[in-house]
Formats: C-alpha cells, structure tokens, sequence
C-alpha cells in the first residue's frame, strides 16, 4: 500500500522532499551568503550541482537522451528564468531579508506558477486543489509571520530584499511553468531536465559575473577546505537532489501543486525548532496544521 501511494502521489512526495531540504539548506545558505556575493554563490553551487548530475548520467549510461528542440528550448529557458534570475534574487533577498521573511515572499509563487500554467497551459485545477494551494499558502504564511517578530532590518534593506523577494518568486514560478511544459506527458528524464536547466542558469551567471567583472578575490573563501566542503554538501542536497526531487514534481503533477508543495519549507523548521528547545508559540502550531489540511486536499 505504502509503495502505491509512493507511485500514485510521487510527484507531491517529491515537493514535499524538496522543501524539507531547501528548510535547511536556506538556514545554511544565509552564513555562506556572508562570505560570497548572491552571484557567485549561485555560479559556484550550480556548477558543483552540473559536475554531479553528469557523473550521475554516465553512470546511468543516459548521457545522449532523445529529447525534441522545443523541449531542450523551454528547459533552457526555464533555466535561464528560475536558476538564472530567480535564484540569484531569491540569495539577494536573503542577505536583506533573512529567511523568514524572504520564504514569506517566496509564497506568492505558487498561485503565480498556477494561474500561470491555467492561462499557457490550459491545466485547469479542481476546486479542492485551488483550496488546498490556499490553504498550504496561508498556513504556511502564518508560521513564518508568527516566527519572524524581532529586529527588523534597515528599511532601505527592506525595500530592496521585498523587490528581489518578489522577483524571486516571479522567476521560480515562470521556471516551474515551463519545466512543466517540457516534462509533462514526456518521456524527458528529470535528470537531464535538472542538468539542462542548470546549464541554462550557469550560462546566465557566467555573462552577470563578466559584466560586473568580479575578480579573483571574491572567489577567496573557497580557498579554505572546511568552508568548501560545507558548501559542496549544501550545493549536492540544495541544488542537486532538491532540484532533481522538484522537476520529478513538476513531470507527475500540475504546476500550481508542485509550487505549493515545495513551499512548505518552513513548516519544516518548527519540529526542529522543538527539538532544539525552542518555545513555539499556540498560533505557529495552529498555521502548521491549516496548512497540512491544505497539504491533505491536495494528495486528496
């Protein structure tokens, strides 16, 4: 039976798998974040994430895969879009934000990525899945709104981290769209969908970080050895698996869904919160189990 649900619902599993990985990788994310710019954190996790997904394929033996131009076209767009802008915003709103309050903007991206693929896609969602996106967004909304009272930032970081916030949103959405526009009703392996649309994004990356001509001395950090093993384990769970874990989400099941699931990271963070003796308030709980309600209509 356990196997059947798995089979029957993998795409949400995936989202949901994905989420848990991103709640602890954006923990990790923020200290790395101090010590590399938003670009070249995000050149140098997708790059470590290519090297493992074509040693993956070889190993697989999958390495020249029959895949239309149209497809190849739309996941390199995807790329270019979501991991390309869209990642590079989301680490920009990070610094400003911190991340409560930058997964906060982060949840306009799946009714975005929903009402997106009803009017490009025509993929028309039930009633009960329009609750359960709703539902999953405000319960989740709520534990990060209950969790982020303390200290604000500058207001001037503010402003700019809510407008890199949303831009973060638009590009992981617009992203999501067209992966599902690739990989629905195909037979593309997530794999190669994972390792098209980070090339995509590498490319975008490489061109930022010519124009803005970065020298060596932003790639110092990397010279010590603790500090790049931590970031190769965090780009092999964040970039790697998570990204691989979200585009098997969007090949099985709608868009609007697989956003939505995949933004229930901080949900994630209050058992752990417990676990380490944090007290959590009454009213976190509470938007915890709104949004599993929500998260229940959907596999529902």
């Amino acid at each position: 039976m356990a196997l059947s649900f798995l089979i029957d619902f993998r795409g949400e599993v995936a989202a949901l798998s994905a989420a848990l990985i991103w709640a602890i990788a954006s923990v990790i994310y923020i200290g790395i974040g101090r010590q590399l710019s938003p670009l070249v954190l995000n050149f140098v996790k997708g790059l470590i994430a290519i090297v493992l997904l074509i040693l993956t394929l070889l190993l697989k033996g999958g390495l020249l895969p029959q895949i239309s131009l149209t497809a190849v076209g739309l996941l390199f767009l995807s790329g270019v879009v979501g991991i390309g802008f869209g990642d590079t915003a989301y680490f920009e709103a990070l610094n400003c934000l911190g991340a409560r309050r930058a997964l906060v903007l982060e949840s306009v991206a799946p009714p975005l990525a929903a009402v997106m693929a009803l009017v490009f896609l025509q993929e028309r969602l039930a009633v009960g899945a329009w609750a359960g996106i709703a539902l999953t967004i405000v319960g989740v909304t709520w534990v990060i709104i209950e969790r982020t009272q303390g200290t604000l930032q500058p207001q001037s970081h503010r402003w700019r981290g809510t407008a890199f916030g949303l831009l973060a949103a638009l590009g992981q959405a617009s992203g999501a769209v067209l992966s599902r526009a690739a990989l629905a009703g195909t037979t593309i392996d997530p794999l190669w969908s994972s390792l098209i649309r980070l090339v995509a994004g590498g490319l975008v990356l490489v061109i930022w970080l010519l124009l803005q001509r970065r020298t060596v001395q932003d790639l110092k950090p990397l010279r010590s050895p603790r500090f790049l093993l931590l970031l190769t384990v965090t780009a092999f769970a964040s970039t790697y698996l998570a990204i691989w874990l979200q585009q098997i989400s969007l090949k099985y099941t709608a868009a609007g869904i697989a956003q939505a699931l995949s933004a229930t990271s901080p949900l994630f963070v209050i058992p752990l919160a417990i676990a380490l003796g944090e007290k959590v308030s009454l009213r976190a709980i509470v938007g915890v189990l709104v949004a599993i309600i929500g998260i229940w209509l959907l596999f529902s």
